[in-house]
């Protein structure tokens, strides 16, 4: 089968009014041929029926009757003090996810008051059409219905240009992206009692005095502490630097990885596997350090990221 007789195969819905049997003259609504007949009688060169029901088939309902799909429209809403993107999405019966990927937001906890926030009519998200991209495998990617994506964005055919921007009814945002954006993909290394005393960015560097930039951010704790992997991984470094004293570092999936330094001690050995929550160490004040505290550093594709938006 053609790719194009495949897009037009599983478009639309066929119901045929009657079952026919080939090589036999005549058709009934009430036949039934076993399988082993149908196999006795018809050879694979024979066996070239189709349908040609490549049109909507409406409902019985009448007032549906000429509605060929779910229209696809945009509103606008300014966000209130207090608002939160997923109470928003749910007051006007959409997901986070289309909100997210609508408006492009790339952390839902710096959402500020008077943003003006897009609403689909539709539940789903946007997508960006890849070199080798049809519609029947973005269908098959999002597992949603391959109908709809063709109805709502008025594609005629199996094919769509490579950079098309395209509007995915019901598909959702992978976990880990959703993850990231409300800043749930990570768990703080430490439980009990910390204060953060230096933050991620440009500071006064406390021994050069120079203003620098800090890749991670300091928590102050007792020494002794315990520190824990803040997400799910494998243990690819340990070891000693003159500037982060004992140090842990853990790969995570979708090119993370995160690093615990200025440890008193260290629990992990290279090349275990670690889950969220398992002991790596205990606070300490090696290296270059002005007393007791965890550096904390989480890197995407090698560069940094300001933990506090990933972790809660």
């Amino acid at each position: 089968m053609t790719p194009k007789a495949r897009f037009a195969a599983r478009l639309f819905i066929v119901i045929p009014s009657f079952i026919c049997v080939l090589a036999y003259s005549a058709c009934s609504q009430n036949t039934v041929v076993p399988d082993s007949l149908a196999e006795e009688t018809a050879s694979e060169e024979t066996l070239t029926g189709m349908g040609g029901a490549d049109t909507v088939l409406y409902s019985e309902n009448q007032a549906e009757t000429m509605r060929r799909g779910p229209d696809l429209y945009y509103t606008v809403y300014r966000v209130k003090q207090g608002d939160m993107v997923g109470k928003i999405a749910e007051t006007h019966g959409v997901s986070q996810d289309a909100l997210i990927s609508l408006n492009r937001l790339k952390n839902t906890r710096t959402l500020q008051i008077g943003t003006l926030l897009k609403i689909p009519s539709l539940d789903g998200i946007l997508y960006t059409v890849k070199k080798g991209d049809t519609p029947e495998s973005i269908a098959d990617k999002y597992r949603i219905s391959l109908e709809q994506i063709a109805v709502v964005n008025s594609i005629p055919d199996n094919t769509v240009p490579e950079g098309t921007i395209l509007f995915l009814p019901d598909a959702k945002l992978d976990w880990v992206t959703l993850q990231e954006i409300n800043g749930d993909l990570f768990r703080k290394p430490l439980r009990s009692r910390y204060y953060v005393s230096s933050r991620y960015g440009w500071r006064n560097n406390p021994f050069s005095g120079r203003r620098t930039f800090h890749n991670g951010v300091d928590m102050a704790a007792s020494m002794g502490t315990p520190v824990y992997a803040a997400l799910d991984g494998r243990v690819v470094r340990t070891g000693y630097d003159v500037t982060y004293g004992n140090f842990v570092i853990i790969a995570h999936h979708s090119g993370y990885q995160s690093m615990y330094a200025h440890l008193s001690s260290i629990t992990v050995s290279n090349r275990a596997y670690v889950s969220a929550g398992t002991r790596i160490g205990s606070v300490g004040n090696t290296g270059q350090s002005t007393g007791a505290h965890l550096h904390f550093t989480i890197y995407k594709n090698r560069s940094t990221i300001n933990p506090v938006t990933l972790w809660n």
